[in-house]
């Protein structure tokens, strides 16, 4: 039982990070998937994640490859936007 309890707490343990670094994110400004423009909503609930401090929503999971494959050109787009 106790090897039980402390796999349980490891597990736990490595997940808080997550949480945190979610918890600390600047909300997602925008109510369009800033890699195709969709309204989030339009294709099932939206993709979000979390990429250097900014959280992110997307439409869908064709665009997070897309979003992956150029992050900071992205993260650029929301910055200024959210400016606005």
């Amino acid at each position: 039982m106790k090897t039980l309890s402390f796999i349980a707490l490891v597990v736990s343990a490595f997940g808080m990070p997550s949480l945190v670094q979610a918890a600390d994110a600047k909300p997602y400004p925008l109510k369009t998937c800033i890699v195709s423009g969709e309204e989030l909503g339009s294709m099932g609930k939206p993709v979000e994640l979390t990429k250097d401090g900014q959280e992110v929503k997307l439409c869908c999971k064709g665009c997070l490859k897309d979003f992956n494959k150029d992050s900071e050109k992205y993260l650029k787009e929301i910055a200024e936007k959210s400016k606005k």
